[in-house]
């Protein structure tokens, strides 16, 4: 039992113009994603900067500028390389 637009959909063709993409559009679309990523990955990236600020109970920066404090430089420096990693991660798949 065949419906009518189904027959309809199986019989009919159209043709769609298809224009060649050349390597200057195709970079053009890269560098365009690459710039979009590298702004969100920034943004998202300070936000966790702030949100990590926030989060402690003393300054980051108080401590780190001021006071000269290795160990909490240290971790500071852990936890922005692995934001780093995710965001990395995510932008490329």
């Amino acid at each position: 039992m065949n419906q009518p637009w189904t027959e309809l959909a199986q019989s009919t063709t159209v043709a769609v113009p298809v224009e060649p993409v050349t390597s200057l559009d195709l970079l053009l679309q890269h560098l365009i994603a690459a710039c979009v990523f590298s702004i969100v990955g920034i943004v998202v990236f300070l936000g966790c900067l702030v949100l990590m600020e926030k989060l402690t109970p003393f300054s980051i920066l108080h401590e780190i500028g001021e006071e000269h404090n290795l160990a909490v430089s240290i971790v500071v420096a852990a936890i922005v390389l692995g934001i780093s990693i995710i965001i990395a991660a995510s932008v490329i798949g």
